[in-house]
């Protein structure tokens, strides 16, 4: 039998790789380790070629959780000397994990965000990714090495450290299975997944099983913590699929754009954002659109100048209303008052975002927000919408009331956790 010396050789199989992320509390203690190392070496078993990152270990006050090394040096200013110190967290919960990897037998080997080809820019403390180049992770994964990589930090092109700010692993994770086309992100922490309250004010919440990446950036944006809002963005715009799992029971959230929409059940979860403040800035006899305008652009000008983020933002006859973060009122008063504008504040407000994506297309979901709310009594002070969320500003003392009235009134219950 001849053998034909022309026809091209048969292509090696492609990996199937896996980045799993583990947060701080996953790796906090040696027996957590050890959980989350067993994941590790499962989806191996599994035939999936694991690729890791992982938070510092613990939260401040722990010898090598981030705020305790940012204390070493008190209240600075962003910095590169600022980045480089808040990133050694990670360096050091990386190389520790990779040890235990090897110890339980494996091959690993710890990685800075930098050497696992994350390039960021310099906006310290808030570093933005420019591109992933991941030749360095394929190779090491082609020698049947597991890379550990730290996480929440990369390297610019000038080869400084920078970090991508607070919760930024996820970041780093989302980021590297897109630029891997991993055949998913798992990202694993103290909780089954997302929920679809807060189980701390919320009864009956449940983790919600499957999730699109529109409504999981939208509950990451207005206030749900177990997913980073650039994790989410990023994931959205990459089309990434991840999961978002617990540590202990390896079950969780899947998030990816396959999930039917069910018209019948329009919200999926509820988001809140404490300590906020509600200014309505008066316009008075002010009719002119020009006028208005540019009145706008020099209050909200002013405002990103001084670096604060304002939300439930509104501009009609009656005014400029927004919301802020409380510790924040101080630089607001001071930037406005200039302009020689009545402004009235009201503080110890709640917002309270209400996500679905079964809301596009279906009426009176506002309604029944209202319609939940008046039957406990609960008043809406502000709100705002858009295709598949609806943020409404509360009472501070009755948020916790209004949560669980919503989630309720749109039937959210489960088991009981």
């Amino acid at each position: 039998m001849s053998i034909d010396s022309s026809a091209a050789p048969a292509a090696e199989p492609h990996p199937r790789l896996l980045v799993q992320k583990f947060g701080g509390t996953s790796v906090a203690k040696d027996e957590l380790r050890e959980v989350a190392a067993s994941r590790v070496l499962e989806a191996r078993a599994r035939g999936f070629c694991p690729v890791v990152v992982v938070s510092a270990m613990g939260r401040s006050g722990d010898p090598y959780a981030t705020d305790t090394l940012l204390g070493l040096i008190g209240p600075a200013k962003p910095s590169p000397n600022r980045d480089l110190i808040a990133a050694v967290g990670e360096l050091i919960s990386a190389a520790v994990f990779a040890e235990l990897l090897v110890k339980w037998g494996a091959k690993a080997q710890a990685l800075s965000g930098g050497q696992a080809g994350i390039i960021v820019d310099d906006r310290w403390g808030d570093a933005q990714i420019l591109e992933v180049r991941p030749e360095r992770l394929i190779d090491l994964v082609n020698q049947g090495i597991i890379p550990v990589i730290a996480g929440f930090q990369g390297v610019t092109p000038a080869g400084a450290v920078a970090t991508l700010g607070r919760g930024g692993s996820d970041l780093s994770a989302v980021a590297l299975g897109g630029a891997l086309k991993a055949d998913g992100v798992e990202i694993f922490t103290d909780v089954s997944g997302v929920m679809s309250g807060d189980p701390r004010r919320v009864v009956g919440v449940h983790a919600v099983e499957r999730i699109t990446y529109e409504e999981m950036t939208e509950l990451a944006a207005h206030g749900a913590k177990v997913m980073h809002h650039k994790a989410a963005a990023w994931a959205l715009q990459t089309k990434t699929p991840y999961a978002v799992k617990g540590l202990s029971t390896n079950q969780g959230t899947l998030v990816d754009d396959t999930v039917p929409i069910d018209r019948d059940r329009p919200v999926t979860g509820i988001a809140a954002i404490h300590d906020l403040a509600f200014v309505h800035m008066l316009l008075g006899e002010i009719e002119d659109r020009g006028q208005m305008a540019k009145l706008e652009l020099e209050i909200f000008g002013r405002l990103a100048n001084r670096g604060i983020s304002i939300d439930l933002i509104n501009v009609n006859r009656a005014g400029v209303f927004f919301a802020v973060e409380s510790p924040n009122l101080s630089v607001v008063r001071e930037e406005l008052r200039e302009l020689n504008m009545a402004i009235r504040v009201r503080q110890s407000c709640a917002k309270l975002s209400i996500v679905g994506a079964g809301m596009r297309g279906t009426p009176g979901v506002m309604y029944r927000v209202v319609q939940a709310l008046e039957a406990m009594g609960v008043e809406i002070i502000h709100s705002t919408d858009s295709n598949i969320t609806i943020s409404i500003l509360v009472r501070e003392e009755e948020a916790a009331k209004a949560e669980q009235a919503i989630h309720d009134f749109f039937h959210l219950e489960g088991e009981p956790l």
